[in-house]
């Protein structure tokens, strides 16, 4: 036996050329599905669309008899909504965008309630038959739903259309409100126009008013500065006196700060040279003064004197030594000539540089005053043309408005002369046909594509609200598992009429549903390795879905192979074996008076071997549930069951185990952990999408080796795939069922 790994992924195995789906992909419906869908609900589509048919064309006559539609309609023109100069000989350009909102607006005010309301208040519309059977309320409504008003897109017209039972009460309303708005267009254009008009006068009497208050003013700035040429120099042709003085006063203050400047920087230059050394300029100072220049001379006589002495007397001679202190003497005497006129020299450019700041400084006073009196008539002057120019500014715009609003009022007065912009384009004429929507060519049709499109549409919600496992499609769609094979419902083949369906391989081998199950167990061993399936348990999710004929028949099928098989009855809730295959006196083994089965091998009443029996034919034995015990699953979980298969596992090639619903007890899932495979079986006409999902769900959960799935009772549906198998299965059986024999 091969074992398996306990993953998720290995727990459902795809045996080869077996349909099944990805997990966790969904198949979408394909065209060839849609069809068959159609095909099944064929009659229901040919009664829908035929009563569809007749419903559109009584409808069609019942509206032509009590309910005519007659539809009239006019035009009204509608101009540019700008208002062109009148003194303007070009036409103005208007955009076409902007034409088409003031339609739209025209449209939207003719709609409007105020223009309904007193198109009902007309004596002709109150004597139509259509107001005296509504009254006021009513008619307002039918008005609101019926009457149109459609602004054309590229043209200048509004199309004005109305619809009711007759047609000549259609022109009669449509006209009449056609000439309605139109003459309160008109009313309401010459009201605004006097309206402006008048508005227009009186303003032109203010700004009169403002105009003659603006020149008082003007003559009040004039009186109160007494200067008379405040408009020139508000205009800024020349300059006043009074701003010439003040810039050359300003002019004259600069000058005299910067040589302050100047002067305090030489005074400090100054007052270091008086007490540093003395300068080169203060040295050629003193060699310039002539009390210095004679010294010098002497120096320089009683120096040659002293040279001719000392070559004659030598040093020590007393001539020499006058002549020496003589020299001595004068070079004092230049000394201190020399000290006192650097420091006379020195001090005299100091003090007069002082005294040059103080005057300087002294002179700024006087110029600041002046400059302060210049500023203040220049600020006077500037605040009084400010006043005028403010004033003139006014004065000046009361003028041009003036002119402007005169000659607005002489354009108004032209407009108010023109031709309205809103006219109607003629009489709306009675129509001679109904509407469309009561003329045959659209109801006909209409009615016969309603009623095949309710058809289609009610097949396919029918085949949507059906929940069931119905087809391999069902299976691959929604539950994700191998599908190993399809067991035809009994009613499809009529070989096996009559046949009890638990004896279908061994009493009908030529019939469809044999063949299924010989399809059934070729499926199954390429599921997996060969003898990979030694024990299989046959599950379903709920009772009476068809799992013990499954089991009975496939067990069948391996015993046509030669193979000896063991079928265990392991529902203890409801066992049928016993029922299936009746003890004889020939089958049975048991001892006498004892009614052995599964559950007396479990508690130990009897040996492996003594619960086998044989059902008559060759390879093929059974072991019955025997006495029902009260702890069943416990019994299926002990050590005894998993005994019982490995003896057994030695003597029979296959042992197939039905056992108990999966969603109704445990027993299967116990089962499913120790043999080889797991088989669940699906009722096509009983298994729902959500429990066979459970199910699935439910043995994954306990690491059960589910290899595939079996549906159950498949009927063969208009346009599906069994329809077409059993005619080729027939066909192609049809010369070895007149044969008798095997092909």
């Amino acid at each position: 036996m091969v074992e398996t790994s306990p993953t998720v992924e290995n727990k459902v195995a795809r045996p080869a050329g077996v349909r099944s789906a990805a997990a966790g992909t969904a198949v979408a419906m394909t065209s060839k599905e849609a069809f068959a869908i159609l095909r099944r609900h064929i009659l229901l589509i040919v009664v829908l669309t035929a009563v569809g048919l007749v419903l559109g064309g009584g409808t069609w006559k019942v509206m032509q008899r009590y309910w005519p539609r007659y539809t009239a309609q006019t035009y009204i023109e509608v101009l540019p909504p700008v208002e062109t100069d009148p003194m303007d000989i070009v036409a103005v350009q208007v955009q076409k965008d902007l034409q088409y909102q003031h339609r739209v607006s025209m449209a939207s005010l003719i709609k409007q309630q105020g223009t309904l309301q007193n198109l009902l208040r007309d004596d002709k519309v109150r004597d139509t038959d259509w107001y005296k059977r509504r009254g006021d309320l009513k008619a307002f409504k039918y008005l609101r739903r019926h009457f149109v008003a459609y602004p054309e897109r590229d043209a200048q017209y509004v199309r004005v259309s109305m619809t009711c039972g007759r047609a000549s009460e259609s022109a009669l309303i449509v006209n009449e409100m056609a000439q309605l708005f139109v003459n309160s267009q008109g009313v309401e254009r010459q009201g605004l126009v006097g309206e402006d008009l008048a508005v227009l006068q009186k303003r032109l009497n203010e700004v009169e008013r403002d105009v003659l208050a603006a020149n008082a003013a003007l003559d009040e700035v004039r009186k109160a500065s007494r200067i008379t040429d405040l408009e020139q120099g508000a205009g800024r042709y020349w300059r006043h006196t009074f701003e010439l003085k003040l810039d050359d006063l300003e002019l004259q203050q600069n000058e005299l700060l910067l040589a302050i400047s100047q002067t305090e920087a030489d005074v400090e230059n100054l007052k270091r040279l008086a007490e540093g050394p003395v300068t080169v300029q203060i040295e050629h100072a003193i060699e310039m003064d002539p009390v210095m220049i004679v010294l010098a001379q002497q120096l320089a006589f009683q120096e040659a004197q002293l040279s001719g002495r000392l070559s004659r007397f030598g040093e020590n001679h007393r001539v020499v030594r006058e002549s020496q202190d003589l020299v001595d003497e004068i070079k004092e005497r230049r000394r201190l000539r020399r000290q006192e006129i650097a420091e006379q020299t020195r001090q005299a450019s100091y003090k007069n540089a002082v005294d040059r700041v103080v005057v300087l400084k002294q002179r700024l006073d006087e110029l600041n005053t002046l400059r302060d009196d210049a500023a203040a008539q220049t600020r006077d002057l500037d605040l009084a043309r400010v006043q005028y120019a403010q004033r003139l500014v006014t004065r000046d715009e009361r003028l041009a408005m003036r002119d402007e609003i005169k000659q607005q009022i002489e354009k108004v007065k032209i407009i108010h002369d023109e031709r309205p912009k809103v006219q109607q384009l003629g009489l709306a004429p009675e129509p001679l046909e109904m509407v469309t929507s009561r003329q045959w060519w659209l109801w006909f049709p209409a009615g016969t594509i309603l009623g095949l499109l309710l058809s289609i549409g009610l097949a396919f919600l029918m085949e949507m609200l059906n929940d069931l496992v119905r087809t391999p499609t069902d299976v691959g769609r929604f539950l994700h598992i191998p599908l190993l094979g399809i067991i035809p419902d009994a009613s499809e083949d009529k070989q096996i009429r009559g046949i009890e369906l638990w004896h279908v391989v061994r009493q009908a081998p030529y019939s469809i549903i044999s063949e299924s199950y010989r399809r059934l167990r070729t499926n199954l061993e390429l599921s997996g390795p060969a003898g990979a399936v030694g024990t299989l348990l046959v599950t379903s999710g709920d009772a009476a879905e068809g799992k013990t004929s499954v089991a009975v028949n496939l067990a069948t099928t391996f015993v046509a192979q030669n193979k000896k098989v063991l079928l265990i009855d392991a529902n203890f809730r409801q066992p049928t074996l016993k029922r299936i295959f009746p003890r004889t006196a020939s089958n049975d083994s048991g001892a006498a008076g004892f009614d052995f089965g599964l559950s007396s091998v479990l508690t130990n009443q009897c040996g492996y071997q003594d619960v086998v029996r044989h059902t008559g034919i060759d390879g093929f034995d059974i072991i019955d549930s025997g006495p029902l015990p009260s702890n069943p699953t416990e019994l299926l979980a002990g050590p005894r069951m998993q005994e019982l298969l490995k003896e057994h596992r030695k003597n029979y090639e296959h042992i197939v185990i039905d056992s108990a619903p999966v969603l109704l007890v445990s027993d299967a899932k116990v089962l499913a952990r120790i043999v080889d495979a797991t088989i669940l079986v699906f009722n096509a006409a009983a298994t729902r999408r959500g429990a066979a999902r459970r199910t699935i769900g439910e043995l994954r959960e306990v690491d059960a080796h589910v290899v595939g799935c079996v549906l159950f009772a498949a009927r063969a549906l208009k346009g599906g795939y069994f329809h077409e198998r059993y005619k080729s299965y027939q066909e192609y059986l049809q010369p070895q069922l007149a044969g008798g024999s095997p092909a």
